[in-house]
């Protein structure tokens, strides 16, 4: 689908990196640093004080921020400088390695604060933002919206009616982008009327993950795999994002959002495409994200009566200490749209195309499961013909969390004399045990593309939006279905429902074949 025309404002806008500075004698400092004004919305909130603030700072403690780049949060907090960088100093510090307290300082002297009501009628804070930003139109300025989906089309209007919106400008958004089809073209509406495509950048942290840069790394950089990467040799594809946690205090968000908004839109479907997309003719900033809108785009639909033969909705209960959904702390009672939410899902899907045509990728996310566990198992078929009992086929294994890595199962063969006996045994690439160098965040790694403008691992138009039309049809049919989600006690993996999806094929999780 095209995206929206931009404004004349904005029409003939720049991505083109900013002038670069002299880099740090740090040995993991890139040649180029960017000047930037980093201006968070929200940035007082939760996203920006656990994520943000100490992704920029292990940025500055490494020498990946030029001396000129500063960071502006803006609240409805009324505070000051002095008073943001208190706070940030009382939350963030412990969160962070201070080992050097100079450096810690400097990190601090680059934050400042302005007030802002976005759509209020107080229009004093968008002077003081202007104030703050005047005789440096010639940086990088970017706009990270950390702040709900409502807030996104106001703000850009409100942006550009300060001039404040510049040829080097760029928006980051933050998820979720809308709750369905319909709200997320309007919001891209909003958005595309005051910045270029080019210049919008939707963040998706789990892009941003080590072991999913690998993902692409080892398919695309070693030649054993790619032979092998299809129909023929594989069996099925398991995408699972599992937590431990449950909802406390979130009910309210919840109810309206559910695992299948919340994760799978985005995050899973992410996974899904980096898996499933071809090798691209270059590794630039848009053929990759052109290979994974055609495997959105090859994803067959699930519809009607399919919905309940392909998808599994599960809500978890109460189970020895652990609270169910509607017994968990919040603000209000349980609604009807409480006890219809789902906490899980699981979900076949199919990619119709010539690689992939009947391999079928399971999609898994749940709260309150026994562990906490972020994966892609790539199940390989059996061996044609087997000379030794007991053998059973090879996966891989990519491990986004809790520890990154990557695990190749084979078979080899246990010490011992008589007959010989088989052991699946792990090829193992543990990232924290492999490489000396700190593994960085995800938030890390993608605001250093969005400070040098690099889309690469960012969201397009029509990458969100061909999630969305998968998404919808599941959406409509478990609306219209009377039924609500199927219990699971809190600390167990799921609904019985998810482990027949699996089973009806003679297939099984991962976890439970280990």
């Amino acid at each position: 689908m095209s995206t929206a025309p931009a404004a004349p404002a904005a029409s003939a806008t720049s991505t083109a990196p900013a002038e670069p500075v002299a880099p740090a004698a740090s040995a993991a400092a890139p040649a180029v640093r960017h000047r930037a004004d980093l201006v968070v919305l929200g940035g007082t909130g939760d996203l920006s004080m656990r994520k943000l603030i100490p992704a920029l700072y292990h940025s500055d403690r490494e020498g990946r921020l030029a001396p000129e780049t500063r960071v502006i949060a803006m609240s409805r907090g009324g505070l000051t400088d002095a008073d943001f960088r208190g706070k940030v100093d009382a939350e963030v510090r412990g969160q962070v390695p201070v080992d050097d307290p100079a450096v810690w300082q400097r990190f601090l002297e680059r934050l400042h604060h302005v007030s802002v009501d976005v759509g209020g009628e107080n229009r004093s804070g968008w002077s003081a933002l202007t104030r703050l930003l005047a005789g440096h139109e010639q940086r990088d300025r970017v706009f990270y919206l950390a702040s709900p989906p409502r807030t996104f089309g106001p703000f850009c209007r409100e942006l550009q009616d300060a001039g404040l919106v510049t040829p080097r400008s760029r928006v980051v958004l933050e998820k979720p982008l809308g709750h369905d089809l319909p709200s997320a073209q309007r919001i891209n509406d909003e958005v595309g009327a005051i910045f270029d495509e080019r210049q919008i950048f939707r963040i998706d942290h789990y892009l941003g993950k080590e072991t999913v840069q690998n993902l692409l790394v080892l398919r695309f950089a070693n030649a054993f795999l790619e032979p092998i990467w299809n129909s023929l040799w594989i069996d099925h594809v398991q995408i699972t994002a599992a937590e431990t946690v449950g909802t406390p205090g979130r009910r309210g968000y919840y109810d309206h959002a559910g695992a299948l908004r919340d994760m799978v839109q985005n995050h899973l479907l992410q996974l899904l495409t980096l898996t499933a997309m071809e090798p691209p003719a270059r590794n630039d900033r848009e053929a990759i994200r052109d290979e994974k809108v055609k495997v959105l785009q090859a994803l067959r639909p699930i519809s009607g009566g399919e919905v309940g033969r392909f998808t599994v909705r599960g809500q978890y209960t109460a189970a020895g200490d652990m609270p169910g959904y509607l017994d968990e702390p919040a603000s209000t009672a349980p609604t009807e749209a409480s006890r219809r939410v789902e906490t899980f899902t699981a979900i076949r899907a199919e990619v119709k195309n010539w690689r992939w045509a009947g391999v079928p990728f399971y999609l898994r996310t749940g709260k309150r499961m026994p562990y906490r566990r972020s994966e892609i198992v790539v199940q390989f078929k059996d061996v044609p013909h087997s000379i030794y009992p007991g053998g059973t086929p090879n996966r891989l294994v990519l491990r986004l969390q809790p520890e990154e890595g990557i695990e190749l199962h084979i078979m080899a063969k246990e010490p011992g004399a008589g007959e010989v006996s088989l052991k699946p045994v792990p090829l193992s690439l543990s990232f924290g045990k492999t490489f000396t160098a700190r593994v960085p965040e995800a938030y890390e790694r993608l605001l250093t593309d969005v400070l040098a403008g690099n889309p690469t691992l960012f969201m397009r138009r029509d990458e969100v939006e061909a999630a969305w039309r998968w998404i919808d049809p599941i959406l409509d049919a478990w609306s219209a279905d009377p039924a609500l989600p199927e219990p699971y006690p809190a600390g167990t993996t799921g609904p019985a429902g998810a482990h027949e999806l699996l089973g009806r094929s003679g297939r099984a999780w991962h976890e439970e074949e280990l």
